[in-house]
């Protein structure tokens, strides 16, 4: 299993938001850390470490109330 430096970045970028802040980044909050341009090259890059079996855990969009839909 071997990283490129792009994706050595995003894993170093997710560790250290998720020690300073205490919950994963968002793709937006994590392409920023990264230096990268746009959450959907974070999300290729995911994609990408995924299949290599490297989980980098992200926080997604915020769920629906179960009670009022909003």
């Amino acid at each position: 299993m071997s990283l490129t430096v792009r994706q050595e970045r995003i894993a170093r970028s997710a560790r250290e938001w998720l020690a300073a802040y205490g919950e994963p980044p968002s793709m937006r909050e994590l392409a920023t850390a990264a230096g990268l341009s746009s959450p959907s090259s974070v999300s290729y890059q995911l994609r990408r470490m995924r299949e290599q079996g490297v989980l980098v855990e992200t926080r997604g969009r915020r769920a629906r109330c179960p009670h009022c839909g909003r």
